[in-house]
């Protein structure tokens, strides 16, 4: 007869033999493809980006959670958008970055070689352009592979202030530049100082309007001017464009002399200007249009709320951008994608803050977190299909859940997928920005910070008559090469 410290031992071993058992049977759920190879790993990923809380992706996490076992930890960091690219870079260079993280389209110059592209069974050249804008695929996507993927794209639209309108028996937002002129003309009171009571637009300057490069970059687009859209290319800012006639216009210097003809007192034999309506005295124009001291301003959807914060009163309305020619509609689009860093130190995973697995490879790593940004901004239709990095087989799993949809709805801001963008179409505040989007454009710039100044320059050096139109833009376009690593010579 067996003691009874025997049948204790022999009961703790065929515990640990039947766990041992089951162990096995499990891993052919999580290699997603009936095997037993070894292919169970675990990977944690750490997401940056700047502008939203962490609450924001709590339920997308959880239910991404749910379906993949091949992820630990999902953690979301916020941070301040003055220092947040500079950390980003500091992180990337000492390999201690995020796996994944927000980069600006107008990044793409300085931030490629640092970005895994997407394996193409989880993001394909297809799955690309048939989701998103043209924009997008034009911003994030070289080689036909993807490089970042969005959840909102925005662009530049009219904001107009409706009591303003009403008051002068204006019914509608202007739908070309003539009828925006004419608008500007009726909404404008100078008072006997020279300054305004009443500015009709906020246009004509640099140093007090909000994106004024982009403004301009907007009116250069509609007139046909060819901006880079890859590296090595160039900024055609001062050459002469041939029109829908058949004549060669100078499209960039029309488009400047535009934009600037809205600040200048006096126009042609030194008449006074009727477009006159801006100056440099004029507050910013946020807070301008804010005030009610401004009718008309060009900007983004994210100032929205920041206007409603400014003053809650304010009667105001957003309107598609005017056009140069309504059969080809063009907009300017600046917003964030989603990115995986290229290379990063990988510690071993974690569950509950104790490690739960070996360190997986770089390229394992990066495939998890190009997963779940398939997740996050694809349509899925019902189903995941989730990839195992290792032994490379897929499995489907159910669900109910749009991490797209979840997240507009809690952030409010214009779709980057097509299918929502035409959900958002009737939204009142949202609806131009999300129809924009699927006309905006965008350019390859060096760097964007430093285009934005060389704009805001050219600007102003043309208000306070250092130069002319032509030698304005032969400056500018002299500037962006040569921070584009190129020469050239002025003409």
């Amino acid at each position: 007869m067996l003691s009874l410290e025997k049948i204790k031992t022999f009961i703790k071993n065929k515990s640990k033999f039947v766990l041992a058992i089951l162990a096995v049977a499990i891993i052919p759920f999580f290699s997603g493809c009936g095997t037993t190879a070894p292919s169970g790993y675990l990977v944690n990923l750490e997401i940056w980006g700047t502008f939203d809380d962490s609450l924001v992706y709590s339920e997308i996490i959880n239910q991404y959670k749910q379906i993949n076992p091949y992820v630990g930890e999902i953690k979301y960091r916020k941070f301040s958008q003055d220092t947040y690219r500079q950390e980003l870079l500091d992180a990337l260079a000492s390999g201690q970055g995020p796996d994944i993280f927000l980069v600006n389209n107008g990044w793409m110059a300085s931030f490629q070689n640092k970005l895994e592209p997407a394996p193409t069974p989880l993001m394909s050249d297809q799955d690309m352009k048939s989701n998103f804008p043209d924009v997008v695929t034009s911003d994030f996507m070289d080689g036909g592979k993807a490089y970042a993927v969005p959840l909102s794209v925005d662009s530049m639209q009219l904001y107009y202030n409706k009591d303003m309108f009403n008051a002068v028996g204006i019914t509608a937002p202007p739908k070309t530049w003539f009828e925006f002129q004419s608008d500007v003309v009726k909404l404008t009171r100078l008072n006997p100082n020279g300054g305004f009571d009443l500015s009709g637009a906020a246009i004509g300057t640099g140093t007090n309007i909000n994106r004024a490069s982009d403004l301009l970059t907007l009116l250069m687009l509609q007139n046909g001017v060819e901006f880079p859209t890859k590296k090595g290319m160039a900024a055609k800012i001062d050459e002469g464009v041939v029109g829908r006639d058949g004549n060669v216009t100078q499209a960039g210097e029309s488009a400047l002399s535009f934009y600037t003809q809205f600040a200048k007192l006096n126009g042609a034999n030194n008449l006074r200007n009727p477009f006159y309506t801006w100056n440099s005295r004029n507050h910013n124009s946020i807070d301008a249009f804010s005030e009610g001291t401004v009718a008309m301003m060009f900007n983004y959807s994210w100032q929205i709320a920041e206007i409603k914060k400014k003053n809650p009163k304010l009667n105001f309305a957003v309107a598609s951008v005017p056009q140069a020619h309504s059969d080809n509609p063009v907009t300017y689009a600046n917003y964030w994608g989603y990115a995986v860093s290229r290379n990063k130190v990988v510690a071993p995973a974690t569950v509950g803050g104790q490690p739960a697995a070996a360190p997986v490879s770089n390229e394992t790593r990066t495939h998890e977190a190009w997963q779940f940004l398939r997740f996050l901004t694809l349509k899925n239709s019902g189903k995941i299909t989730l990839y195992n990095a290792v032994t490379k087989n897929s499995k489907d799993f159910p669900i109910s859940f749009d991490p797209a949809i979840d997240y507009l709805k809690k952030t409010n801001q214009p779709a980057a997928r097509r299918d929502i963008i035409e959900l958002q179409k009737i939204d009142t505040d949202l609806g131009p920005f999300a129809t924009g989007n699927l006309f905006a454009k965008h350019w390859y710039q060096p760097d964007p910070d430093a285009v934005d100044k060389i704009f805001v320059d050219t600007i102003e050096s043309v208000n306070r008559g250092d130069v002319n139109l032509h030698e304005a833009l032969v400056l500018a376009r002299n500037r962006i090469s040569y921070i584009s690593g190129g020469s050239s010579a002025v003409k």
